[in-house]
């Protein structure tokens, strides 16, 4: 995380709660809040939190889960589909069914930003299998860049990430997300453990004492799209 120190990660854990659970909110009072009002404002958010102390942002970071949990519960049936603004004006948006898997993958990424950081013992390898499932998902929705497959042979699974149809991919390893074998969108594959690429295709180097996924042409695709 360039430019953040660990206070940063967690007073953003603890910031992300609440904007959720503010967005979540203002669906069950039917109205449309954004998840940010700006990015400028996330930001200075995080700023202004990652500089009073640890015991204020430990303090912060555990009350915004029972809030985040709150507006969760309290979200009538029937509204899964009203979509949420991540920032005001961006036009990206998301479910807000989806929350708490968007609210998952924060926590499980960060937790394991900071097992880096402090060598605490929570690392990729350590997600659940079916939460490293969801972020491949994910984040082949995401990714903008040239066409190339992910193969993890450890979790049965292949994604197609780059493919014009049919993400996210579902495949058995060597086939695409129809099943059939065809070749990835750039012929490339990327291969490895599922949590591997997960972290890579987040945009992180290879986590410390791993190696990270390879490819079959030498050299890893580009992911300035994610």
């Amino acid at each position: 995380m360039p430019g953040w120190s660990i206070a940063h990660v967690v007073a953003h854990l603890a910031l992300n709660a609440e904007a959720i659970a503010g967005a979540v909110a203002g669906v069950t009072r039917g109205e449309r809040v954004p998840q940010y009002p700006s990015f400028e404002a996330r930001t200075a958010g995080i700023e202004e939190l990652a500089a009073r102390g640890a015991a204020v942002i430990r303090g912060r970071l555990l009350e915004s889960g029972g809030v985040f949990e709150a507006a969760v519960l309290a979200l009538p049936a029937g509204l899964g589909g009203a979509a949420i603004e991540l920032i005001r004006g961006s036009g990206r948006t998301y479910p807000v069914g989806a929350a708490v898997i968007t609210r998952e993958r924060e926590v499980e990424i960060h937790h394991a930003d900071i097992g880096a950081s402090l060598d605490v013992g929570y690392g990729p390898a350590d997600w659940p299998a079916e939460f490293t499932v969801r972020l491949l998902d994910h984040l082949t929705q995401r990714y903008a860049g040239p066409g190339f497959r992910a193969v993890a042979a450890d979790l049965g699974r292949s994604w197609e990430f780059g493919a014009p149809e049919g993400r996210p991919g579902t495949g058995a390893p060597g086939q695409g997300a129809s099943g059939r074998g065809a070749p990835g969108p750039g012929g490339e594959t990327v291969t490895g453990t599922g949590h591997e690429i997960a972290w890579w295709a987040t945009g992180r180097p290879p986590y410390p004492g791993t190696t990270g996924p390879v490819s079959d042409t030498g050299a890893l695709p580009a992911l300035g799209g994610i």
